[in-house]
């Protein structure tokens, strides 16, 4: 019994949601996306599946909740990607654009246009960002103003009509009897009139414009003849009062035509080319009112929605023509404008922009269509931007936008364009100036050329009497700058420019004058001889130096090995530090100086010793006692001294080799506090002279 009852209980969970996806997808059909996102939701959070999520995510899609939608787009590429329609990818990427997240929605459309089969689509890409860089350059093009009449609902579509302003709204609280459209569950769109002394007044009446013409459907996109007796305007399938619906039971939009009867709209009829099966919408005048422009999903078409035309004469209508892959894509083009000056603008999320619907404008000559550019900042953003009109004289007009910062969902705008759309590459500049390097001052006809990356000659120039050059070159580059001169050396420099519009790049250079060259490669050369030359001074000196060391130490060493041989005679000995030739005692007579008898044989034994060693110098030191006057004994002692050299110059050694010094009684041997403390024979010790050799 109980396993009976859980198989009752499961079959009728899988009954029950069966249900909800068969309602769910049904809502979803008949584009009832606020009904069908609360049945997704459910399913997606119980038993998820590609089409719940596909689904959920269009109908947040389709109701402009991006926030929603992205999460299950990302949801849906993460986890049901195998075979996915690439216009999922793209979906996402404007979602991603409306959240402001334009570096990953560029990634996700790269991947999204490398899916196609068109192998140019990606190089398109790649170009049309170029493009809209460059429009997003120029920055604001027009003055925009959001109007007080606008509400929390929606409000779009306005144009000037003799002193009022006729555009479509929804009532602000739906009554209890007003019908709700399930796509937004809003109430039914209805054209209405501000008088234009009121549309800047928050307090401003809206007016039924006109009653005869409402009804319980949509009414929306009027646009009226310059005479003012022929209305177009956009309503749902509409057949004898009742809603029109097809097969799926969807009420397609129409286009239709009144005319002004005795002050009141009437003659209301369907145009020929309408449909139950496909909708057309939003008509538009050309400026000789003999082409009316629309938009339509009719068999032809290139994508979702696309912009045609019809011929009008006297009423009648020719067959409807697609303007072609030039004006339209395989997205939605809608909400065509044709100017005074003979201009087509409509919006378009075919092309590249901002996010959602931009409005684009493209140049009708000769029946032909120009180049579509978008209109630029700030008329288009992130989200839905649609339903522009401009009088070219004026330079003023109005659009509709459903961006942030707005009153609710679409908002009316008056603008006023003040500049005009004339889209530049990106571009920069290279200038400098080319100056001599030694006196700083600009030379004049220097030859600067510029090569692209490929090193190929791009443009050349001469600099003028300041010395300066200047290039005009593209952004995000890089390029050599080569400078020349004759006489001079020349030189280079690599630049690469970046994303900044009309930067300069500094490129300038200094060259060197071949003269100052030659005069200094000449002062170089004379430094060179002036250096080689000091060194070898230098050399020189220190060869000397060392030489003069050499013969020092042989000196020294001929020094020491003399006195060691000095040191074995008998006649020398070592006191302290000084080689003395032993003698015996020379005597003076007292106050006396000339040389004994007795003592000649002594300082002949000097004489020997130096006849033996020809290099010996040999100072004679004469001392006196302390007794007499200090002056007296240094004059004294210096005559002995002298004395004695005499005898030795004259017995034949040369001068040179003695010197005779009298050091009177400053150093004594013995010393005499008084002349009476100390004995004959220690004066006579103190008395005496030395013979102290010199050199050796």
């Amino acid at each position: 019994m109980k396993k009976l009852l859980v198989i009752i209980f499961v079959f009728s969970i899988q009954f029950i949601n069966a249900q909800d996806q068969e309602r769910a997808k049904r809502f979803f059909d008949r584009t009832y996306y606020t009904e069908a996102i609360q049945l997704y939701e459910k399913i997606v959070s119980e038993r998820p599946s590609a089409e719940a999520v596909r689904n959920l995510a269009d109908s947040y899609y389709y109701t402009n909740d991006f926030k929603n939608a992205q999460r299950y787009y990302r949801l849906l590429i993460k986890s049901y990607n195998q075979d996915l329609d690439r216009n999922y990818y793209f979906k996402f990427a404007q979602t991603l654009k409306g959240t402001n997240s334009y570096e990953e929605a560029h990634t996700v459309l790269k991947e999204y246009y490398s899916k196609s089969i068109n192998a140019q689509d990606l190089a398109k890409f790649e170009s049309d960002t170029k493009i809209l860089e460059n429009v997003s350059a120029i920055g604001n093009r027009y003055e925009i103003k959001n109007l007080a009449i606008n509400t929390e609902n929606s409000e779009f579509g306005a144009v000037k009509h003799n002193d009022s302003l006729i555009f479509a709204a929804v009532k602000k609280k739906p009554g209890l009897f007003d019908k709700v459209y399930k796509w937004d569950d809003e109430t039914y769109l209805n054209l209405v009139s501000v008088p234009m002394k009121n549309i800047n007044s928050r307090d401003s009446i809206k007016y039924y414009f006109p009653k005869e013409l409402k009804t319980s459907m949509h009414e929306s996109n009027v646009i009226f003849t310059k005479d003012g007796k022929t209305i177009y305007f956009t309503r749902n399938n509409y057949k004898n009062g009742r809603r029109g619906k097809n097969e799926e039971k969807v009420s397609n939009l129409q286009i239709f035509k009144a005319e002004l009867v005795n002050g009141k709209w009437t003659n209301v009829t369907s145009l020929p080319f309408n449909s139950d099966n496909y909708s057309v919408e939003h008509p538009a005048l050309s400026s000789d009112e003999k082409t009316l422009y629309f938009a339509s999903d009719m068999p032809g078409t290139l994508g979702s929605l696309d912009i045609f035309s019809v011929a009008v004469n006297e009423g009648a209508f020719g067959t409807p023509q697609n303007l072609g892959p030039e004006i339209n894509t395989d997205k939605r083009e809608q909400f065509p404008f044709v100017s005074k000056d003979n201009k087509l603008y409509f919006s378009s999320d075919g092309h590249l922009g901002y996010g959602s619907l931009d409005v684009f404008v493209s140049e009708i000559k000769n029946k032909e269509y120009g180049k579509v550019n978008n209109v630029g900042l700030p008329v288009n953003s992130n989200l839905d931007d649609f339903a522009f009109n401009i009088d070219s004289d004026t330079k003023e007009g109005w659009f509709s936008s459903n961006r942030t910062g707005g009153k609710g969902s679409d908002d009316i705008y008056q603008l006023k364009e003040t500049k005009d759309l004339i889209i530049e590459d990106c571009k920069q500049f290279i200038a400098g100036i080319i100056t001599d390097v030694d006196t700083k001052l600009p030379l004049e006809n220097a030859v600067v050329v510029l090569q692209d990356a490929a090193k190929k000659q791009i443009n050349s120039a001469k600099t003028s009497a300041d010395g300066k050059f200047n290039f005009e070159i593209a952004c995000e580059s890089s390029y050599t700058v080569l400078a020349s001169k004759e006489k001079y050396t020349s030189n280079s420099k690599a630049v690469f420019s970046g994303k900044t519009r009309d930067y300069s790049n500094d490129a300038s250079m200094a060259l060197k004058s071949l003269e100052a060259i030659k005069m200094e490669n000449q002062k170089l050369e004379q430094e060179k001889k002036q250096k080689e030359a000091l060194a070898l001074i230098a050399l020189k000196e220190t060869e000397n130096k060392e030489k003069e060391k050499e013969i020092a130490q042989a000196e020294v060493n001929k020094k020491e090995k003399v006195n060691q041989i000095l040191v074995q005679e008998k006649d020398v000995v070592k006191e302290k530090d000084r080689l003395i030739i032993k003698t015996d005692p020379i005597y003076f007579d007292y106050d006396l100086w000339y040389i004994r008898k007795e003592s000649k044989v002594i300082l002949n034994r000097v004489f020997d010793l130096m006849k033996k060693y020809p290099e010996m110098v040999v100072e004679i030191g004469s001392h006196t006692d302390s007794r007499g006057d200090f002056k007296y004994n240094a004059e004294l002692s210096g005559k002995r001294a002298q004395s004695t050299k005499e005898y030795l110059v004259e017995s034949g050694i040369d001068a040179k080799r003695i010197i005779a010094k009298g050091y009177g009684e400053s150093v004594p041997i013995i010393k005499c506090k008084t002349e009476e403390s100390c004995s004959e024979e220690q004066h006579e010790l103190n008395r005496r002279s030395e013979f102290v050799i010199k050199n050796l």
